[in-house]
């Protein structure tokens, strides 16, 4: 069965969550030929804190101190 992880910053919508996992899921199913209830889709939330791009935070980036 395979095992999709996300790491993704936190504070995205349960809503998001869904619709990306049904996607992902969609696309490995298509591809591999594997049904969709054997595929796993599993998030990591990160604070924006916590998650850089370079030497900069996603808080800082995200508040314009890019």
């Amino acid at each position: 069965m395979p095992v999709v992880n996300i790491d993704w910053v936190s504070g995205q919508s349960a809503e998001k969550r869904a619709e990306v996992a049904k996607r992902v899921n969609a696309a490995v199913s298509e591809v591999t030929g594997i049904p969709p209830q054997m595929i796993w889709v599993v998030f990591k939330e990160v604070s924006n804190d916590a998650w850089f791009v370079g030497d900069k935070s996603v808080k800082q980036i995200q508040s314009g101190g890019a």
